[in-house]
């Protein structure tokens, strides 16, 4: 009988297994496969090795405007691929997880298959064992959901993508998400000719629509097609080589001819898989149902991470697990809110976010107060020759502090983590304007974002002649005292 049973070996169940055990619980850690998760094994890490892969070629574009000569670089996919699969290798090593945890004094138990409750204190394994807990943790993860249709054995999901043989000339991406958003933007820079088709009515529908605006039009730049909108899949049907998808479109059906299509339309959990009706734990649409303490209708029963379908990222995971592990062991009192959470994608130009949108701080806020500085603007944008992409900073006009930042454009994802900083760290906006911050940098356009705002809110002394000059652009080292 284990004090605490953690069920899933992804950064939300490791993560889990290590608190507890570094509050002094005696833990076991029961994974059905590989250590690592969704991420390291099928998602961000292997996702990640070919954004950059795409962003090599990419770059090699400007070869001859630099002065460099030497031929465009050809896509091998099968050696992208066993290089992806190297550096999944590489990171499972860097991070050592089984012995980590068995430093750490947790009781392991891996590649045991699927793992299903037998009754509310008991977890029985796929290879027949059972083990008993006084409290659980499951962290079971999510899967690519797969749409049910006419010819839907021929389409694949980015779990799929890892076993093509060769790169597909032309391919169908389904769902303008985060994930769909990425996997087209990297087979386009490939070679692919694609399609990216959105049921909504516009790409990266959670982000600030200056994100969603931007990366469509820099995607259709591409030659990406983006069809947005559309109402639903019909049915694919194989013709040789070729697949014949079919889709409706303002009630016409619609027809686009590829050799792949790849499904990216959601990510449910996997409650389904763990027979939670034996533990008495309440679940919807696969996930799990849980208080603001992480705490499931059965109360020796927590649960974190992407099974939860609250904010499915990584680093979200990782602090859910935190807070369920500490209040399985101490006992229920430490509430879960994700408010500083920096997020985006690996597109080209990648996008980035943190706190609120747009919209959402103007229904919050009383006028608060934006600023949309476009990376033309920005002195190391040029050097580089990536001048596409806006920054939008937005601030509340009462107290001065940071809303939300949302970025698109070259290290947009960096850059946004020095808002989530100032925002944890409760800065003014002021303060933001002041630093120093190095030259010539793509973060810099935070302090031109910054300084437009203090300008805003006249916290920048100046001359009455100088402020009605307006939105004259400004540079990253021209700075006065304030």
């Amino acid at each position: 009988m284990f004090e605490i049973l953690v069920i899933g070996g992804g950064p939300a169940g490791v993560t889990a297994a290590l608190r507890a055990a570094e509050l002094g619980a005696q833990v076991a850690l029961v994974e059905r496969g590989r250590l690592g998760g969704t991420c390291t094994n099928d998602g961000c890490v292997p996702t990640r090795v070919l954004a950059h892969a795409a962003r090599l070629r990419r770059d090699a574009e400007q070869f001859a405007a630099y002065g460099l000569s030497g031929a465009p670089p050809q896509v091998d996919f099968a050696r992208v691929l066993s290089r992806t699969q190297k550096i999944v290798y590489q990171v499972h090593e860097k991070k050592q997880l089984v012995d980590h945890l068995e430093r750490s004094g947790v009781s392991l138990y891996s590649e045991t298959g699927e793992a299903s409750f037998s009754d509310p204190q008991t977890l029985l394994l796929g290879n027949g064992e059972r083990l008993q807990a006084d409290k659980f943790i499951i962290a079971a993860g999510g899967h690519a959901r797969r749409l049910s249709f006419p010819g839907s054995e021929h389409a694949l999901t980015h779990s799929d993508v890892w076993s093509l043989n060769r790169l597909p000339a032309s391919i169908v991406v389904v769902g303008g998400a985060a994930t769909g958003s990425q996997l087209a933007s990297i087979f386009s820079a490939f070679g692919a000719k694609v399609w990216l088709l959105e049921l909504g009515p516009a790409l990266l529908g959670r982000e600030d629509p200056i994100l969603a605006r931007a990366v469509e039009d820099c995607f259709r730049s591409r030659g990406i097609e983006v069809i947005t909108g559309i109402g639903r899949v019909e049915r694919i049907e194989k013709r040789g080589e070729q697949l014949d998808f079919y889709y409706t479109d303002q009630d016409d059906s619609k027809l686009l001819s590829a050799e792949a299509v790849v499904m990216a339309t959601g990510w449910p959990g996997n409650a389904e898989l763990l027979n939670l009706g034996a533990a008495n734990v309440d679940s919807e649409r696969g996930y799990i149902q849980v208080n603001d303490y992480l705490q499931t209708s059965a109360e020796h029963i927590f649960a974190a991470g992407d099974i939860t379908g609250r904010m499915m990222l990584v680093q979200s995971a990782s602090y859910e697990a935190r807070v369920a592990a500490e209040n399985a062991v101490l006992g229920v009192g430490q509430p879960q809110r994700h408010l500083i959470v920096p997020h985006g994608g690996f597109t080209d130009p990648e996008y980035g976010s943190v706190g609120l949108t747009e919209e959402q701080a103007r229904a919050a806020h009383p006028d608060p107060v934006v600023a949309v500085v476009p990376y033309k603007n920005l002195d190391r944008a040029v050097v580089d020759g990536h001048n596409e992409g806006y920054c939008k900073l937005i601030v509340s006009r009462e107290n001065h502090r940071m809303l939300g930042a949302h970025v698109v454009g070259e290290q947009a994802l960096e850059i946004v983590h020095l808002v989530a900083s100032g925002m944890a760290a409760d800065m003014w906006v002021e303060q933001l304007a002041e630093l120093e911050i190095a030259y010539p940098t793509y973060t810099a356009i935070l302090g031109l974002a910054a300084r437009q705002i203090a300008q805003e809110l006249g916290v920048v002394p100046m001359t009455p002649e100088w402020r009605s000059l307006g939105g004259a652009p400004a540079a990253e080292w021209e700075r006065h005292g304030s």
